[in-house]
């Protein structure tokens, strides 16, 4: 594993809470879980959103495609190839419906949501999000990006 950034590390908190406490109760937020596209072939997301249903105890280090909700690559400057060409292939090859790729743009993440178009199998054109990642799919959510280094306490 490459050496982490201050970025990425502020980025995937503010990410994995929001998810955690707006994720309803059947779905579960799995933070750099595999998920197992091929008997040879698994990739590990920054985050997942996944069925709770699939949790099968404290050994498990994997999930079906088919128990993933969405999946949250955050992009850094060794990865930039791979989140943006490889891995978002593969994972709308593997049927993922929901997929998040994140980048750094002035020092705050801008959030690409892409959802895969069921015609074409391929994901469409993303809707950018920046300041603020306000969607009802896969779930409502409502994330404020510029809080992004400091702590965000659900409201009372």
């Amino acid at each position: 594993m490459s050496p982490q950034t201050d970025f990425r590390m502020a980025a995937m908190r503010l990410l994995e809470f929001g998810l955690w406490v707006q994720a309803p109760e059947h779905l579960y937020v799995a933070r750099e879980m595999t998920t197992r596209l091929g008997k040879w072939d698994r990739l590990e997301p920054d985050l997942m959103v996944v069925q709770r249903s699939a949790r099968t105890g404290p050994d498990q280090t994997w999930y079906e495609p088919d128990d993933v909700v969405l999946t949250v690559e955050i992009v850094s400057r060794d990865s930039v190839r791979r989140d943006r060409d490889v891995k978002h292939r593969k994972y709308a090859d593997a049927g993922f419906r929901h997929f998040w790729r994140v980048e750094e743009e002035g020092g705050l993440p801008v959030v690409y949501v892409y959802e895969l178009d069921p015609a074409t199998q391929q994901y469409a054109v993303p809707v950018i999000h920046r300041d603020r990642l306000k969607l009802d799919l896969p779930f409502p959510i409502d994330i404020d990006l510029t809080a992004f280094d400091r702590p965000q306490r659900p409201n009372p």
